[in-house]
């Protein structure tokens, strides 16, 4: 009988926590740094928060510095050419038709560039192809126009809409009109712990993932292709309908990223962004049961002991 009042407890005990969880988790993911969004005027890469981006930066910077110095030797040799042999410096022109070392140096010159580039750049691509074992699995599926996800290891989805679709307009949002950035619409960003900057970035529901662990996602489309990229995780995935392809990163950083579908759907493909906050590991397990509550998700592993008396 002790036992049974016990369990009674401890089950009441536990359905209080995870309700009050579910409010806790969500307030605890709002206040984040924005890390990964595009700025206006803004030329270059958004900050790296995984290995992969500073790997693709990386490789960009190095591939740039050899592109100015071809650019700038050729653009040299056209100058020499110019001002050595036009017609006033140079009356009399050669009439050879070709030159053996010449011809061989810009063979083997490219090849060598070549050669070295792709020493470069093809630990980068395997990097990316080659999946690791996941920590987290999330099935990432593209709709026109919204993002389904999926956290397969706990049973449970939701759907991810621009904060501003009328699918997200609820209680309160009376005066809000859906894809117009007004007062209203800027208010309604603000109580969702956004700025006005975030404007066609931020989404009703974002992506929660913990700090340092590796995420693997399996992307798929149900209608058209659509496109699943984050700039500053350096990713970016073709979400086709019938086929299932993989991605995976490791966020370095605590805070928000945005990004894109990165693929021409439809009408609507510029009100399809994607939102991924980045939490610590105590704040991720919070949000976890709470959503798990929410979605009707299958809750994580647990053990309870119960002593029993003699």
């Amino acid at each position: 009988m002790r036992i049974k009042a016990a369990l009674s407890g401890l089950l009441a005990a536990t359905t209080a926590t995870l309700a009050s969880t579910a409010v806790w988790a969500q307030d605890a993911i709002q206040g984040l740094e924005v890390v990964g969004r595009p700025t206006d005027g803004e030329m270059g890469f958004q900050p790296a928060g995984t290995e992969l981006a500073r790997d693709l930066q990386g490789l960009d910077h190095l591939i740039l510095v050899i592109i100015t110095v071809i650019t700038a030797f050729v653009v040299g040799l056209m100058a020499f050419a110019i001002l050595r042999y036009n017609r006033r410096a140079n009356p009399n022109p050669s009439t050879f038709t070709h030159n053996t070392p010449i011809e061989v140096a810009w063979t083997i010159i490219p090849i060598v560039i070549l050669v070295f580039i792709g020493a470069f750049s093809l630990p980068v691509l395997f990097k990316q192809q080659e999946i690791p074992e996941a920590d987290i699995t999330i099935k990432v599926t593209g709709y026109q126009w919204y993002w389904g996800y999926e956290y397969v290891d706990h049973g449970f989805g939701f759907d991810s809409y621009l904060l501003g679709h009328p699918a997200t307009l609820g209680d309160g949002d009376d005066n809000v009109t859906p894809f117009v950035k007004d007062a209203e619409m800027v208010a309604k960003l603000e109580r969702a712990g956004y700025s006005k900057d975030d404007w066609l970035l931020a989404t009703d529901t974002a992506v929660v993932i913990p700090v340092g662990k590796t995420v693997v996602m399996n992307v798929t489309g149900a209608d058209v292709i659509h496109s699943w990229a984050i700039p500053a995780f350096g990713v970016k995935q073709d979400a086709v309908p019938g086929r299932i392809a993989q991605l995976w990163f490791k966020a370095e950083r605590e805070g928000v990223y945005f990004g894109q579908c990165s693929e021409l759907c439809g009408k609507d493909h510029a009100y399809m962004p994607i939102t991924v906050k980045v939490v610590s590991e105590e704040v991720y397990q919070q949000w976890l049961d709470g959503a798990i509550e929410e979605y009707a998700g299958t809750p994580r592993a647990s053990t309870v002991q119960v002593a029993s008396a003699n």
